[in-house]
């Protein structure tokens, strides 16, 4: 493995692709817009970052992205640059300074988009990766094979704690594997964070007690550091068995300290993604993004859907959902369960299965349960339903002629 670090881009210009990817390697490691004394060759060989690849792919006529510099033309090209660990050691928030910092600024680009990453082993050495993962749910959530059948507490916020834990308690008995807050409720005074885990865990712990099954609660406690930890040791002492965290809202440096805190799996919500990933010429892929996140600790990671409701194609979901998988060592894989949600129904279960190829996830609805026809039960079972025939290799409108929760589902919402 080199001991370098590498990232991959996807870049667009008006000058030579050559100069412009130079011009990177110089703004992100020990050079700047003219010589400077004490750049000797021996430190630009022992420091510098080096161009390893390029390849020019196309042009355009008009450039992504304005304020920059212009030309007849804008040529795209995918370039890979990398940087002796020496730089900077294996440092999660120095790593993003180098690969993803002041380079999206550079005159030279009217795009430019990161795309991967590779890391030395050093790297797994310094960080925890996913304490839980894909095992470690299953054991606590006590589902052994196929998905997570989850969904999110909706109205999103309203509720205060007894009407939350009302909810949580119909939906564990309609045979709910996984519920999580929406991001959009934290602490506020309406539904104070301790009062809110007090109420539903005193329900969901009634239920395990009388059923067996524990019901998986992501208990939203994004905040101050000292917040998150604190909120993490009310969960733990309740008994509760996963924590949620806003990730674009905490940083890496917020998300670590949690992180190798928490003694419970880390549902990492990935809300704000858009304003990093939505224009196609700038920003990151999630490939890059969620492999960092991995690495500092997150066990289950959102990848939006299939047939969303949001801007995100179906090709760039399943590309997520891949990369989640995706080993970064042999020995350290770092493996996170992708969670599907976004406008989510029994319809989406046979071409998820199909495109991704595994079950290992969660798949989240909210009005794809919760609007069933018959019921919140008949939702849950509509999509166990859906994906049990997927993996079966039946179609989904054979199966349900003898499973009416799934007929229900493909007529209401197919």
């Amino acid at each position: 493995m080199s001991e370098r670090i590498e990232a991959d881009y996807l870049i667009e210009t008006p000058v030579e692709p050559e100069r412009a990817a130079e011009a990177m390697a110089g703004e992100q490691s020990s050079g700047t817009f003219v010589p400077v004394p004490g750049e000797t060759p021996e430190l630009r060989e022992r420091s510098a970052a080096r161009v390893e690849a390029l390849e020019v792919i196309g042009e355009v006529a008009e450039p992504s992205l304005g304020g920059g510099a212009v030309g007849e033309r804008y040529r795209r090209a995918k370039v890979t640059l990398s940087w002796p660990m020496g730089n900077i050691g294996p440092s999660i928030p120095n790593l993003v300074a180098t690969v993803a910092g002041n380079l999206f600024e550079l005159r030279q680009f009217s795009g430019l988009r990161l795309c991967d990453i590779r890391l030395p082993r050093a790297f797994g050495e310094a960080y925890p990766g996913p304490r839980f993962g894909i095992e470690g749910t299953r054991r606590l959530s006590g589902v052994d094979e196929g998905p997570l059948i989850g969904t999110i507490v909706k109205p999103s916020v309203g509720f205060g704690p007894e009407e939350t834990a009302a909810l949580a308690g119909e939906l564990a008995r309609a045979g709910i594997d996984f519920i999580k807050d929406d991001e959009l409720q934290s602490d506020g005074p309406n539904c104070p964070f301790d009062d809110r885990a007090r109420a539903v865990m005193r329900v969901l712990n009634d239920h395990a007690e009388k059923t067996g099954k524990k019901v998986m609660f992501a208990f939203n406690l994004t905040g101050e550091v000292d917040e998150m930890r604190r909120r993490h040791d009310l969960l733990l002492e309740l008994g509760a068995t996963c924590a949620m965290v806003s990730l674009n809202s905490v940083g890496f440096a917020g998300f670590l300290a949690f992180s190798r805190h928490s003694e419970l799996p880390i549902h990492a919500h990935r809300c704000g993604w858009g304003y990093l990933s939505r224009a196609e010429m700038l920003g990151w892929d999630y490939t890059a993004w969620s492999k960092l996140w991995r690495l500092a600790g997150a066990d289950h990671m959102h990848v939006n859907g299939l047939r969303n409701k949001f801007s995100e194609g179906d090709a760039s979901v399943v590309a997520s959902a891949l990369s989640v998988g995706t080993p970064l060592w042999d020995d350290k894989p770092c493996v996170a369960m992708p969670v599907f949600s976004s406008g989510q129904t029994a319809v989406q279960a046979a071409e998820t299965f199909r495109r991704v190829g595994h079950a290992d996830c969660i798949h989240a609805a909210g009005g794809g349960i919760m609007a069933h026809p018959d019921g919140p039960e008949a939702g849950v079972a509509s999509l166990r339903e859906a994906w049990e025939a997927a993996r079966s290799g039946v179609a989904a409108e054979d199966y349900a002629a003898s499973h009416p929760a799934l007929k229900g589902a493909l007529e209401a919402f197919g």
